[in-house]
This record gives C-alpha cells, structure tokens and sequence, in this order.
C-alpha cells in the first residue's frame, strides 16, 4: 500500500509509541504508579512535619511535582515529589516567615533551576566519577534503611512478624507471577489481615491527616518588596542546587539501570518548572525521589511517563476519595517495601573481595568517603561534591608524578637537553622548577616539550621561573617541542605572570 493510500487513522496509529497500544505496559504502568503513590503518602507526610508545615502542603508538593514533571522532565519514570533533603533546607525559613516565604521561595528555586538549566549546568554530572556514584548508590541504600529504623522501635510486637511477612511476600510472590507488583500484593495483604484481625499496629493515618480536598492556585501572601526576595534567596538558590543534584543524580541512576539515555538540560529545566507549579498550588517543593524511583524503575518494572503521572493523579486520589482506606494501611507493610527497595539498591557488587581486591586504593576511598559524608549529613548532595573533589584530588595527585625530567648534555659541553614528559599543570608544575641542575648546566639550555602538553598558567609561570633563574647566570634558554595549543596557551601568558 502506497504512503498516499494510508488513512488518516493508520498515519495516527503509525506515529503512536508502541506503549499506548501494549496492554501489558499499560498494566505495569499503572500498578507501578499504585504502588509508587501509596509510598509517598506516608514519605510526603513525614517531610512535611520536618519542614513543620501541614501534612497536606507535603501531599500537594507530591501532586503537583509528579505531574508536572511527568510532561516536562527528561528523565522517563522518574518520581518527582516531596523530599527530605529540600525540607531540611527550607524549614528554618518556615520557622521563622511562615508560610507564604515557604512558598516564595519554592517559586524562587523553580525560576533559578530553570536558568541553571538553561545554561548547562547538567554538563557538569560527566565530572562525577564511577566511584563516587557507587558510594552515592550505596548510601542512598543505607538512608533508606535508615528511615524505616524508627518505625520498628518501640512499636507493638505485630509490627515485627508483619514487617518479616512483607518481605516474604516481595521475595516468593514474583516466582508465582510478575502480573501484580509484589508491594502492591504485600500492602494489600498486610492491610487485610490488620484489619480483619483488629491487630492494634501504626498506620498511615496515624501520620497525619490526609487533604479532602484538590489544592488551589494562588499568590504566595508575602509582601512583594525587596526585602522579601533578599530573605528567601539564599534559601531558594540552596534548594535549587540540591534539588538539581539529587534529581541528575537519580536520573543518571536510572539511566543505568534501563539502559537509555535522558536529557539532563530537559530534566534541569522541569524540575524548576514543577517547582513553579508547585509554589503557586502552595507547596514544599521537592525533587527527585530515589527510593520511589527504584519502586518504580527497578521493582515495578515501568518504563513510561505514564506512571508517573499516575503517581501523582492516585496520590490525589487515594487521599481524597479512599482516605479512610488508605489511613488504615499498616506502616509496617510500607516499611517491608522501602527495606526490600534498600535491599535491591545496594550495590553489593562492589564490596565483594574480587572487586575490592582489584579496584585502585583511591576508589575505594572515593567511594567510602561519599558513604560516609552522605550517611552523616543526611545529605546527598554535600556527599557527591565531598566525593567528586577528593576524587578529583586524588587524580591530581596521580597524575603530577607522571611529569618526568631527563637531561642529555652534548658531547661538547656547551648545550643540555632537558626532555620534559607528562602533563604539565598546577599540580605537576610545582616540581618542575627543582629538577634543573642552575648551576652546574653549561652555556645553552633546551627544554624539550615535544612529550608534555601546557594545561594551566601555573605551568607558564614554572617555565618563566626556569628561565629568569638561568638567565640570573646568563645562561641561555630555549624551549622547543610544543604542540599548538601549549604553543598559544605559552605565548599568551609568558613573561605576564608577575609584576616584577
């Protein structure tokens, strides 16, 4: 059949994703965006008291995060909503303003994380080593445990053998059949036994009170002076960075984890976009959520923008129609479901004796130091830069030594030929200066760049030092071999390094 021949209708089904018609990925698609919003209720609530505002300003952050980046993110079946990391930020504002600067000052973040996306600011996540993703990973592990600690202290006994029968249930349920994501069945079946046998345990509701109602757009109630934009700007700039890095962090993740690729600029600009959103619908703000998007991603299976988006509609949903239901869910089903997401992001891979045997000494302590600064501080993102700059220490380090000097004198005595190797920068150059013999070189001096490359002006100003100190001994210099961009580099900046 010829192109011209084509209905309109055939053209229509021809230009659709293979999704829209696979009912197998709606199923996954939806039940992973049921499981993810049951997750995130008593998630949402939590960060909210951190924050110490209303249960209900954490549920519509979730809401309106969810869905809006679902359209506008780069990142396919991320999770978007309220987080841990963005309440710590913003509650000293609340604490003090109230409110309305809360709210401000999410807008705020918004605007900025979409000029940081503009501008590129996601080209700097190919800077963050192996190793520190590894320790990102693994800590991200150890939080999300972490978490769910203070829900088995000093609660009733029930909890334990429920907790223990959820996790059973995640573990043997999927060799019976992938159709139902095993947290869903565990929830449910955990809810049921709770309450057909009036067993006494913490619930949902026991959380806080769930919103009867959709949340309304409008202006945040603060004075539109400029006093009010300098008290909310350093907390909006800070939200923003940490927003941005948890978020191209996550997506890098799941980058790995689905084998395809996302667009970090597309990602940079949502994030702030739903950040908007959410500040005029009266939210927290948030950013990407790594344990709902390993329920999502890795234990779910989805794949789409779809379930995303259904996380946030049944979040909705699920407290405005089925609150009494959902108040009654165990918290203990929804501990099992976090340790078994724990459990599957772990990178146990790298700490087994093969691989801790081969991997260099340094990336075992990259890596450790992330865990460590993350676990300590809470913080995910103080964790990837603390990890990324001793990581990139750590190569400096390496890679000074490998500048070498030689000297070859001619057999006349009247010129030496220093071949310099390696890459010169600030780290390398430092010791370049000392391995020259002043003194004792005879009239002519060559040094043989033609192995070394320039990186920075502290090799210049290495090179100008070389030479002033030869011709304080009227000595002459020559430095030959160097490629063109050390060539440009060197001619631009000798002999303009100091003032003297």
């Amino acid at each position: 059949m010829s192109s011209d021949a084509l209905t309109p209708a055939t053209r229509l089904r021809g230009l659709r994703p293979d999704w829209l018609s696979d009912p197998k990925v709606w199923r996954t698609e939806i039940l992973g965006g049921l499981v993810v919003a049951l997750a995130l209720i008593p998630e949402a609530i939590s960060f909210s008291i951190i924050a110490g505002v209303d249960p209900a300003v954490g549920l519509f952050a979730s809401f309106t995060m969810a869905v809006v980046i679902s359209i506008v993110g780069g990142r396919r079946a991320m999770i978007s909503a309220a987080t841990g990391a963005v309440a710590l930020v913003i509650a000293p504002l609340n604490r003090e303003y109230g409110l309305g600067y809360l709210t401000a000052a999410v807008i705020l973040a918004g605007i900025i994380q979409v000029a940081l996306g503009a501008l590129g600011v996601a080209k700097l996540m190919r800077f963050v080593p192996r190793s520190v993703m590894v320790g990102f990973v693994n800590a991200l592990a150890i939080l999300i445990f972490m978490a769910q600690v203070p829900e088995m202290h000093d609660v009733p006994w029930a909890v334990y053998p429920l907790i223990i029968g959820g996790l059973a249930l995640m573990v043997f349920f999927p060799r019976v059949t992938n159709v139902i994501p095993a947290p869903l069945v565990s929830i449910v079946i955990l809810t049921v036994i709770t309450v057909a046998a009036g067993i006494a345990v913490p619930t949902v509701g026991d959380k806080g009170a769930l919103p009867s109602s959709l949340p309304v757009p409008g202006l945040p109630d603060v004075p539109f002076t400029m006093d009010t934009l300098t008290t909310i700007a350093p907390y909006a700039f800070a939200m923003a960075l940490v927003g941005l890095m948890e978020s191209l962090m996550t997506a890098k993740l799941v980058d790995d984890i689905t084998d395809t690729h996302s667009s970090k600029t597309r990602e940079s600009v949502g994030q702030g976009i739903a950040n908007i959103v959410t500040g005029f619908f009266g939210g927290m703000g948030g950013c990407a959520m790594i344990g709902q998007t390993m329920i999502n991603v890795k234990v779910s299976g989805a794949r789409t923008r779809v379930s995303t988006f259904l996380a946030g509609v049944f979040l909705m949903v699920l407290c405005i129609v089925f609150g009494p239901v959902v108040s009654d869910i165990p918290m203990a089903a929804l501990v099992a479901v976090m340790v078994m997401v724990a459990f599957a992001t772990f990178d146990w891979h790298s700490l087994a004796p093969k691989t801790l045997q081969r991997m260099p000494a340094g990336e075992i302590g990259v890596m450790a130091i992330t865990v460590i600064v993350v676990v300590a501080t809470h913080n995910l993102a103080i964790g990837v830069i603390v990890g990324s700059v001793a990581a990139m220490v750590i190569f400096a380090k390496r890679v000074a030594h490998l500048a070498n000097v030689t000297a070859v004198t001619d057999p006349d005595g009247t010129t030496v030929v220093y071949s310099v190797t390696g890459e010169l920068f600030f780290a390398s150059s430092n010791d370049l200066v000392g391995q020259f013999d002043y003194s004792g070189d005879p009239g002519r001096v060559v040094i043989d760049l033609s192995a070394a490359h320039i990186w920075d002006a502290s090799s210049v100003a290495a090179l100008d030092a070389i030479e002033t100190k030869y011709a304080q001994r009227g000595t002459t210099v020559e430095i030959t071999g160097l490629n063109d961009p050390s060539a440009d580099l060197h001619g631009k900046l000798t002999g303009e390094l100091t003032g003297h």
